[in-house]
């Protein structure tokens, strides 16, 4: 399903066409070990599960770039031996595509990852007139100021229905942010579904508006368009 002129959503992803280029956001590895270490047992199911996903992603389209945008990893302060292991064998599926990492709010530490898999760390990523960045902050460079598209990730967004409250589906939202047009990742993390956008406090700063008219993209088995956030809540 389309959600901009020659933006695609496949399934967790965003697929530029004319680029080639897929988006991925969030993927939080290690997210099971840092429950764990929190007395929280949880089974490590995560990785094969979102490799399986993924692999799927990449079969559905021709894809010459990758971009994770931000939050690759979970911890912020160390890189843990789930996130060593896991992260390569996920990097591991692009071993013929350009990946680039733009560095996230968890990326503290990502550097030595980044350097064993030669892979570009960067603040964003600006091609055409689309900008891609995490969204935990509002650039300020001359990219950001001419773009017309942005991208981000970050928030995590889940949606719930009126009839459905104790269920949550995570979501894609297209908005704007002033003039420009605004398109939010959903989080990659299998663990959770994220932040529901009718009732939870949002964390970016692109977000701290009136979302009545953003629209809502649920994925689940397939994508959903259920129109604008004010017709759900």
């Amino acid at each position: 399903m389309h959600i901009s002129k020659n933006i695609e959503i496949i399934d967790l992803a965003l697929y530029l066409e004319k680029e080639k280029t897929l988006i991925l956001s969030d993927l939080h590895i290690g997210y099971e070990e840092f429950l764990n270490k929190k007395g929280v047992l949880i089974p490590r199911f995560q990785l094969q599960d979102l490799i399986k996903r993924i692999s799927n992603i990449l079969d559905r389209v021709d894809v010459s770039k990758i971009i994770i945008n931000g939050d690759l990893k979970h911890e912020f302060g160390t890189i843990s031996q789930q996130e060593w292991h896991d992260t390569f064998e996920i990097l591991d599926l692009f071993n013929s595509k350009e990946v680039i990492l733009i560095k996230g709010n968890h990326d503290t530490i990502i550097g030595p990852i980044a350097e064993k898999k030669n892979i570009k760390i960067v603040d964003y990523y600006a091609i055409n007139d689309i900008y891609i960045c995490h969204g935990n902050n509002i650039p300020n460079d001359e990219d950001f100021k001419k773009s017309k598209i942005l991208i981000i990730g970050h928030e995590h967004p889940s949606v719930s229905f009126k009839e459905r409250k104790d269920e949550k589906y995570k979501c894609f939202l297209k908005g704007k942010w002033k003039n420009k047009v605004l398109i939010v990742l959903p989080s990659c993390n299998l663990i959770t579904q994220g932040t529901d956008i009718t009732k939870e406090k949002l964390l970016s700063p692109f977000l701290q508006q009136n979302l009545d008219n953003f629209e809502v993209f649920a994925v689940e088995n397939k994508i959903y368009d259920f129109g604008k956030l004010k017709d759900i809540i």
